[in-house]
């Protein structure tokens, strides 16, 4: 079965510079951060805090880069403090974030959950995204097939599904097109980026114990 990622051309729009890679590239690809209260870094997933963003790629490495090397305080131009769960903290925020715009997705009449419904809603070709928890079966998951020309997104926990749709656990999901279901599937793609290297990018990571780091 076929599995499709970021099968859409993200839109163009205002692009930022990544202060990990250095690469320019557009903000829905990025996370921002802000300097907050006692000069600790907060990030800003929706992207709305007031002050001066510094902005890295939504990737675990690039994440974990920006904690190690300091760059954090390079970026704000001042010492800052860094917390030691920064990065495990935008991961937690941004499944917040995909799981609450599924939820609105679901009171709008876009999203349906269950085996049967989501077949149903393939079959009559209404479907635009395939949604299936990364914690279910795989011969369960390989009868379902993503919507051709559609997207994927298989990194939510069947726990997280289930706050989405209101249940315990789901495994299967689908979006019709339209309404918020291009905005699930950017804010899905950030969280790939920072989930699915998540081991990777946690080696060598180091705890100094505190509440955090004092970069600068």
């Amino acid at each position: 079965m076929g599995r499709g990622g970021d099968s859409k051309d993200r839109s163009d729009g205002p692009e930022r510079k990544c202060i990990a890679t250095g690469e320019v590239q557009p903000k829905n690809g990025l996370i921002r951060f802000v300097v907050g209260p006692d000069a600790q870094i907060v990030p800003d997933i929706a992207g709305k805090l007031p002050g001066r963003g510094i902005y890295v790629a939504a990737d675990r490495a690039a994440l974990d880069k920006a904690v190690k090397k300091k760059l954090f305080a390079r970026g704000a131009k001042q010492s800052v403090q860094v917390p030691d769960d920064l990065v495990e903290e935008v991961e937690r925020q941004l499944a917040r974030r995909v799981v609450d715009l599924i939820a609105l997705s679901r009171k709008g009449g876009r999203a349906v959950a269950g085996y049967e419904k989501v077949k149903n809603m393939l079959a009559l070709e209404e479907a635009d995204v395939l949604i299936q928890a990364v914690d279910g079966s795989g011969r369960g998951k390989s009868k379902l097939s993503t919507p051709h020309f559609g997207t994927y997104i298989g990194w939510l926990t069947s726990d997280e599904l289930g706050l989405a749709f209101g249940r315990q656990t789901v495994i299967h999901g689908a979006l019709a097109s339209g309404g918020l279901t291009q905005r699930v599937v950017e804010e899905a793609n950030r969280l790939r980026g920072v989930r699915e290297n998540r081991v990777a990018g946690a080696t060598g990571r180091e705890n100094d114990g505190g509440k955090g780091r004092r970069e600068g």
